[in-house]
């Protein structure tokens, strides 16, 4: 087999091995997800239709529809830093795993390079996918999510 054609197939099982991750967070992630979408989605809904009231003003039914948007605001923000910190963590990794190809590449044959490429990306997921539920325990923790 030719030298490309083995780095075309080394790099589609990478991409396939980093789309594990996406697959693995989606499915890990779903309840929790699940709460903010619809548990305190419908609770901001309930809270703010309790907020019109023809005996308040326009200010003060601004003020209750806007103060029941806090907790489905503070879930959504908590989510998408942890997910943003998680994210960070598996970028700096898999920018790790190209800078030792470049330096591989140098020192190793191309396929040697690669196959180490591929190797580290690989222990990079599988890492990352392990972190996750943990991430997903400590989630449900903090928005009080019990199963």
């Amino acid at each position: 087999m030719d030298q490309t054609a083995e780095e075309k197939m080394v790099r589609e099982r990478i991409r396939k091995k980093v789309n594990e991750v996406s697959s693995a967070s989606q499915s890990l992630l779903s309840p929790v997800q699940d709460h903010i979408n619809f548990t305190l989605q419908k609770a901001y809904f309930k809270c703010a239709y309790e907020c019109f009231d023809r005996t308040r003003t326009h200010a003060e039914i601004s003020r209750c529809a806007e103060s029941c948007s806090v907790p489905i605001t503070n879930a959504q923000n908590y989510f998408d830093n942890e997910m943003s910190v998680f994210q960070e963590r598996l970028n700096r990794s898999l920018v790790v795993c190209q800078d030792k190809f470049e330096v591989a590449k140098q020192q190793k044959t191309r396929s040697e390079a690669v196959n180490d490429l591929e190797h580290c990306v690989n222990q990079t997921v599988d890492e990352a996918v392990k972190t996750l539920p943990n991430l997903v325990s400590r989630m449900k923790k903090a928005l009080s999510i019990t199963d």
